[in-house]
């Protein structure tokens, strides 16, 4: 069928029409009962309306009736029915009109006496011949129907692809960018505060402008890292940890080298899942960062807890003891500290304490996944 369906698209409608013309034609001819001047006339019209089959296929139908009364099986009428049956969705219509072309092709003509019996017969027998092309017409419409909506799936298939791999470049972009935020914001802030207490501290002029140099560059690195991370957050979600990731064995060794005098008490059972792990790094990460930008001299306390089927970490600092540098911040912090407790189902808090300093509380299920 694909391959007849090849041939019809390559050869032009124009040419298959005149072919069909002269066949029915031919037909007509070799075939009709009598050639009398008004059955050669209403034959001529019926097999020339063919040419047009493709604009009014029920006009053309009704035309080549007369060719059907005139012989036993008329071609004109088949291909005109065949043509309507392949263009109109009303089945009524078809079942009438394949009835009208039975009708004529077993009413005799002449008309002379009629022999009931035989034309019952032939009545059934035009009937089965007309219902083929109604049929096959049909079986094209619906062929047509499939390969359209199946080129509709494809282009919707198609259109989900790409949404998934928008979507998918999206939650990477959040991902990066806060890896960005948790990572390299942590390291340089920390180049930032030596240096800038370097540069208080040091008697030495080249060492001083060396440290007030370096705290210069630390701080249009962590101005220009918030443009990157906003950027980069703007069209993104959640999405899944990129590698490596820290866990809670990195933990010690952060709050060692954090520059703040912080401690780490507590412990938490072995099967804290590593996302949960990950989660509870990044909060001390982000908290002892916090100290470090925003209340010199504090003390912090770093406490790992347990309570129920729920586990934690809380940061708790004291307050300033001297007034805090100037470090921009990517105000992304605390965001998404909260983004990764909401997909482990678990809650962040933070606030300030009475005594002046501040508290970041994270618990989350111990089984998170």
């Amino acid at each position: 069928m694909s391959r007849a369906r090849a041939v019809r698209q390559r050869v032009p409608a124009p040419v298959v029409d005149l072919a069909l013309v002269v066949v029915a034609a031919v037909d007509a001819w070799l075939n009709m009962w009598e050639h009398t001047r008004l059955g050669v006339g209403l034959a001529a019209v019926g097999c020339a309306a063919l040419a047009f089959r493709r604009r009014s296929p029920l006009a053309v139908f009704l035309l080549t009736l007369p060719v059907a009364l005139m012989q036993d099986v008329s071609v004109a009428a088949l291909v005109a029915l065949f043509t309507l049956a392949e263009r109109s969705r009303d089945r009524r219509l078809l079942a009438v009109c394949a009835a009208l072309a039975a009708v004529a092709s077993s009413t005799p003509w002449p008309l002379a006496a009629v022999d009931r019996t035989m034309t019952l017969v032939f009545f059934v027998y035009g009937l089965a011949t007309a219902a083929a092309p109604v049929l096959f017409g049909q079986l094209l419409q619906a062929q047509r129907d499939l390969a359209r909506r199946l080129a509709e799936i494809e282009e919707a298939k198609e259109h989900e692809r790409t949404l998934h791999a928008q979507a998918v470049l999206a939650r990477e972009r959040a991902q990066l960018a806060r890896e960005m935020h948790d990572v390299v914001s942590h390291q340089v802030s920390l180049i930032a505060v030596r240096a800038g207490a370097l540069q208080v501290a040091t008697k030495d002029v080249d060492a001083r402008e060396a440290a007030r140099t370096i705290r210069s560059l630390s701080v249009t690195t962590l101005d220009e890292l918030r443009t990157m991370v906003t950027l980069l957050r703007a069209s993104g979600g959640h999405t899944t940890e990129l590698t490596p990731q820290p866990t809670l064995a990195d933990l010690r060794r952060l709050v060692e080298s954090s520059g703040t005098h912080a401690e780490l008490s507590g412990e938490l059972p072995p099967a804290v899942g590593t996302p949960a792990q990950r989660a509870l790094y990044r909060t001390v990460q982000e908290a002892l960062t916090n100290v470090r930008k925003h209340a010199p001299g504090a003390t912090a306390y770093v406490t790992l807890w347990q309570d129920g089927d729920d586990v934690g970490v809380t940061v708790t600092n004291t307050a300033a003891t001297r007034p805090s540098l100037s470090l921009p911040g990517s105000q992304q912090g605390l965001v998404g500290l909260r983004e990764r407790a909401d997909i482990l189902h678990g809650t962040l808090e933070a606030g300030a304490t009475a005594e002046g300093g501040y508290r970041v509380r994270l618990r989350i299920p111990l089984a998170a996944d």
